[in-house]
Parts: structure tokens; C-alpha cells; sequence
């Protein structure tokens, strides 16, 4: 009989380890998105640095764009770190609830609803995550400069 249980923890183990996977996969995606995320802070970084140090040598009407071009750093630089802060939270959550999946089927609690709170404000905390990396992308495109001239409106033709 003790190999008859064995077998049957073995395939509960199995099991759980099948329901991991889609989670796993997630976080998966939450590290890459994080990577960009990690990438453009920096960026935004080093180019505000590089803005403040041209500052100690601006006239005072260079002094401004570079003030108003560091506001919208800083703006972005915001709404990457909230971006940042909620991916985060959601790589944290999902863990939570594979670890809870694995603790749920050894321990033989019902752990059902919390794992499936968790699981989705995991997944809303991807969304606004998303979402502020988005808005962050349109204040970026919304700044940028083509041939050196700002276009801060277009008219139609």
C-alpha cells in the first residue's frame, strides 16, 4: 500500500505542477516587461542628466526649453516608475498564488477563492501597469522632435 500512495501523491503533485504552468508562463512575461520598463527608466534618466548639465551653460531662453523638456522627463519617469511599481505587485501575486496552489494541495486546505482573488488582482495590476506604460509611449511620441522642430499642433490640409 505505501507505493499506492506514493503513486497517488506523486500524481497530485503532478497536478498541481499542471496548474502552475499557465502562471509561471505569466511571470514569465511580467520579467520581459520589466526588462523594457528597467530600460526606458534608464534611458529617461540619462537623458535628464544630460538636459540638467547643459543647463549650467544655457542661455536663459535655452535654459527654459530645457526646463519645460525636463518637466516632460520627469512626467514620464513618474508613469514608468508607477508602471514599474505594479508589475512588481503582479510578479509578487502570481508567485503568492503558486506557491499557494502547491501549499492548497499538500496540506489539503481550500485555498480556491484567495488563490483566485490574488490570481486576479495579479492580472488588473498587469493591466494598469500596461496602462501607464501606454501613456507614458504617447507623451513620449506626443515630445518628440523631428529635423529639430517641435510640432505641437498639426493643421489639416
Amino acid at each position: 500500500m505505501p507505493i499506492l500512495h506514493s503513486l497517488t501523491s506523486v500524481t497530485g503533485v503532478a497536478h498541481v505542477i499542471q496548474l502552475a504552468v499557465a502562471p509561471v508562463f505569466l511571470l514569465a512575461g511580467v520579467g520581459t516587461t520589466l526588462n523594457v520598463l528597467a530600460t526606458r527608466i534608464g534611458r529617461i534618466i540619462d537623458r535628464a542628466r544630460h538636459m540638467e548639465h547643459q543647463l549650467l551653460s544655457a542661455t536663459p531662453e535655452a535654459a527654459e526649453e530645457l526646463h519645460a523638456r525636463l518637466r516632460v522627463l520627469s512626467k514620464r519617469a513618474s508613469l514608468i516608475n508607477r508602471a514599474i511599481a505594479l508589475c512588481v505587485l503582479c510578479g509578487l501575486l502570481v508567485s503568492l498564488v503558486v506557491a499557494s496552489l502547491f501549499v492548497s494541495s499538500s496540506l489539503k486546505i481550500d485555498l480556491e477563492m484567495p488563490i483566485a482573488i490574488t490570481f486576479i488582482i495579479a492580472l488588473l495590476s498587469l493591466a494598469a501597469a500596461l496602462i501607464y506604460f501606454l501613456r507614458e509611449v504617447f507623451i513620449a511620441t506626443a515630445a518628440t522632435t523631428f529635423g529639430g522642430a517641435r510640432k505641437e499642433h498639426v493643421p489639416k490640409e
